[in-house]
């Protein structure tokens, strides 16, 4: 499987950001699909992850209320919808399935105050 995630960028606090991840390779609707995020210096850390038909979602505390995880099975694709930002949520983003499989590339997201 290749996961590729996208749409990271340079925002001012309060800014809001679309991340997609497309994944390629194996039946992308089988599973459920998690954004996780690492922050310099620090352990990569669980953001969000939502069921193989999107109809669950959980999120992290530091997230929850300001990002919204959803996909699109016809697309092989997961989104992450990201309000409010703030510096904290400074970090190199990644998605992958739930069991994990292999890293793909991550997308920076750099929120400056």
């Amino acid at each position: 499987v290749q996961l590729q995630a996208s749409g990271g960028g340079l925002v001012q606090a309060g800014d809001s950001l679309r991340l997609s991840c497309a994944a390629s390779g194996r039946a992308f609707s089988n599973y459920a699909m998690g954004w996780f995020r690492q922050a310099p210096g620090k352990e990569r850390e669980f953001v969000t992850a939502i069921g193989w038909n999107g109809g669950r979602t959980i999120y992290a505390d530091s997230v929850k209320g300001r990002f919204t995880v959803s996909r699109d099975n016809a697309k092989n694709t997961v989104y992450l919808q990201m309000n409010n930002l703030k510096s904290e949520d400074t970090a190199v983003y990644y998605c992958n399935s739930i069991p994990s499989g292999s890293w793909g590339q991550g997308t920076q997201v750099t929120v400056s105050s």
